[in-house]
């Protein structure tokens, strides 16, 4: 038995009979080793690093037919980055590989990257970008991006202060101006920062959590959806092959009752994610936090699916580009992958 579950917040997400065609791409990105203690705490033992794919998304929208990229991954020649970005990567010694651009994949699944109408960087385009991030490398020698990202591009920062919009406790902005696709002001991993809400049908909803989380840790389980008592499918299924208890967890959680009579009475353990983002992981710690709060009340409700930009739990849960992402709902991703993160605490449910 889990603790009763509280109502999903309400969101207010205005009607709208329009929607967007939505395409995962797996960008063959990869980056392996990261230390998870650079983005969140406590330490949970026997899951030190992070594997990071990197999603792009494209967001397609049939009323004016104009192609969107959300996010570009990481580019072949990595070491090409700024400067600032490639010594990062360097100093936490961790590997990156990338087998494609974006752009070779985009063309291989039929679209041409000249029919790409808008590149949004989830990581830096919002409030705020302008004025601490350009102009990039080398006229800014400490800019984490390069002149060369937007040569001959118009750059446009978002504006959410004039758009009087907002969606559960994000500023928001309707991109399209139909109710189909809204960018979302998300402030804290990075300035600027920005998740986004496709409409993959009248009513349901793909949220692009970009860089706002890196592992379901960070906002699972909730008191909107507590961890269950029976936890199926099984995210140890060389342990537990169909059902795994959710006591198993709860007993590694950093508000784990040692008091509690039963599993059930382990109700904050039950009810609060298992990590925290932490300070050293982002440009503002306070605001980072309370961004991952936000996003979790979208993935309270069963009818919007998240997706962060580096899940590596939903690489074998989702259809990647050329397929369509749309009917995510009818093929339970949200069910597959909800607690799938759980998989990466094997080693401690085991010493347990």
């Amino acid at each position: 038995m889990s603790p009763a579950a509280k109502n999903a917040p309400i969101l207010n997400i205005p009607e709208s009979e329009s929607t967007v065609h939505v395409r995962i791409i797996n960008s063959t990105s990869r980056i392996k080793g990261i230390p998870v203690n650079i983005f969140f705490e406590p330490e949970i033992k026997g899951f030190d690093v992070l594997d990071c794919p990197a999603y792009s998304f494209l967001i397609e929208h049939p009323p004016t037919g104009r192609k969107v990229l959300w996010d570009l991954g990481v580019r072949k020649d990595w070491e090409n980055l700024a400067p600032r970005l490639v010594k990062r990567i360097r100093d936490i010694d961790c590997q990156v590989t990338v087998e494609k651009g974006v752009a070779d994949i985009l063309e291989e699944g039929g679209v041409k990257p000249a029919e790409v109408d808008s590149i949004i960087w989830s990581l830096v385009v919002g409030p705020g970008f302008k004025e601490h991030l350009m102009p990039g490398y080398p006229a800014k020698d400490d800019s984490p991006i390069l002149e060369s990202d937007y040569e001959g591009r118009t750059v446009n920062e978002i504006d959410f202060q004039a758009t009087g919009l907002r969606l559960g406790q994000f500023r928001a902005m309707d991109f399209f101006g139909d109710g189909s696709f809204y960018l979302l002001d998300s402030p804290g991993h990075a300035i600027g920062h920005m998740c986004a809400l496709s409409r993959t049908s009248l009513n349901s909803f793909m949220f692009l959590g970009g860089d706002c989380a890196h592992h379901g840790c960070e906002w699972r389980p909730t008191e909107y959806v507590p961890l269950p008592g029976d936890i199926k499918p099984s995210p140890l299924p060389a342990l537990c092959p169909s059902v795994c208890p959710g006591s198993l967890f709860t007993s590694i959680h950093r508000f784990h009752d040692e008091s509690a009579v039963s599993p059930e009475d382990d109700t904050a353990a039950m009810t609060h994610p298992f990590c925290t983002p932490i300070d050293d992981a982002a440009y503002n710690g306070a605001e980072a936090r309370e961004s991952v709060e936000h996003m979790s009340e979208f993935d309270a409700h069963e009818n919007i699916l998240v997706m962060i930009a580096h899940d590596h739990t939903m690489l074998d849960v989702v259809d990647f580009f050329p397929r369509s992402a749309n009917d995510w709902k009818k093929k339970g991703w949200k069910e597959k992958g909800h607690w799938k993160f759980l998989g990466d605490f094997h080693e401690a449910v085991k010493e347990k």
